[in-house]
C-alpha cells in the first residue's frame, strides 16, 4: 500500500500557525530493527513548489522538539524559521525530523552501552533512518541523494549519534551537526571510537556551551579530530558558546551558523 504524507495541519490540527513554511508528516512509520513505529517529518524549502531542482537533505534527530513549540520537549530549535530566513541568502535544505522514542531514547542514541543509562541501539537506530525513512524521503521529495548533501543533526544524545553516523556510515553522510554532543555517555567509549575510526571525507560541526559540563569531553573530541587532518574552518567548525547552555534554545541559536558551514 502506498503511504500518503500529510500536512502538518491535518497531523496536527492547528499546527500550521504554529510552523513557519511547508512541513510533510508521514504517519507511524514502523521500524522493523527497533519494533516500534513514529511519525517522520519533513520540512520543505520555500523554493521547492516552483524550482526544478533537487535539494541537500538533513536528518534530524529528536524531531518533536524542532518545529513545533507544542510538540516539544522544553522549547523548539524554530528549524523552519531559520531556515525560511536562510533561503534568502540562497541556502536551502529538505529537512526529515524523526521523533526520539521516548523512554528508549538513550537505547536507540547511544552508540555503546552505559551500565547506568542503557544504550546500544544506535547501529539499530540507524538502520531505520538509512533502510526504511531515507528511501520514503528520497522516493517522494527531490532531495540530491548525493552523500556529500545529505547530513545527520542533532544535540546531546541527538549529538552523540549523529557524530558516531558520519562514521560508522559514511557511505551515507557525508555531513554532521554534533550540538553539545554527549560524547562521556557510555563511559569513554565514544572517545576510543573517534581516535580508531579511520579518517572519512565531509564536513563536520561540534559544538558546546563554555558552561556545559561535558565542555572538556567535546574538547577532546574535537582535538581528536583535528589529530586526525580535520582542518578548522574548512571541514571542521568548532563553536564554544560562552553563555550556551545544554538546551534548545541555544541550539537553534547556533544553528544558523551551523548550517551556512555545512550547507555552504
Amino acid at each position: 500500500m502506498t503511504r500518503e504524507w500529510i500536512d502538518y495541519d491535518e497531523a496536527r490540527p492547528g499546527g500550521k500557525a504554529r510552523v513557519a513554511g511547508t512541513i510533510k508528516v508521514l504517519p507511524s512509520v514502523a521500524s522493523p530493527a527497533l519494533g516500534n513505529e513514529r511519525d517522520i517529518l519533513v520540512y520543505l524549502p520555500p523554493s521547492y513548489a516552483t524550482a526544478n531542482r533537487t535539494y541537500p537533505a538533513l536528518y534530524m534527530h529528536d524531531g518533536q522538539n524542532l518545529f513545533d513549540p507544542e510538540t516539544s520537549f522544553a522549547g523548539e530549535w524554530a528549524v523552519d524559521e531559520t531556515l525560511e530566513a536562510l533561503a534568502e541568502e540562497g541556502l536551502e535544505a529538505i529537512v526529515v525530523g524523526i521523533p526520539n522514542a521516548g523512554d528508549r531514547r538513550l537505547d536507540e542514541y547511544g552508540p555503546f552501552p552505559d551500565p547506568a543509562l542503557g544504550g546500544g541501539r544506535a547501529a539499530d537506530y540507524l538502520s531505520f533512518v538509512i533502510d526504511t525513512v531515507k528511501p520514503l524521503v528520497d522516493g517522494t521529495f527531490r532531495t540530491t541523494g548525493e552523500r556529500d548533501r545529505t547530513g545527520t543533526i542533532g544535540s546531546s544524545m541527538g549529538g552523540l549519534v549523529s557524530l558516531y553516523a558520519f562514521f560508522a556510515r559514511p557511505d551515507v553522510f557525508g555531513l554532521a551537526g554534533a550540538f553539545s554532543p554527549s560524547i562521556g555517555f557510555g563511559r569513554g567509549a565514544m572517545v576510543r571510537f573517534l581516535r580508531e575510526a579511520p579518517r572519512v571525507s565531509g564536513r563536520i560541526y561540534l559544538d558546546v556551551g563554555a558552561r556545559e559540563r561535558m565542555s572538556p569531553l567535546v574538547h577532546e573530541a574535537r582535538n581528536i579530530l583535528i589529530e586526525k587532518g580535520y582542518r578548522t574552518g574548512r571541514d571542521l567548525l568548532f563553536v564554544e558558546e560562552a553563555a550556551g547552555g545544554h538546551d534548545e534554545a541555544s541550539w537553534g541559536r547556533r544553528l544558523p551558523r551551523a548550517l551556512r558551514f555545512l550547507l555552504a
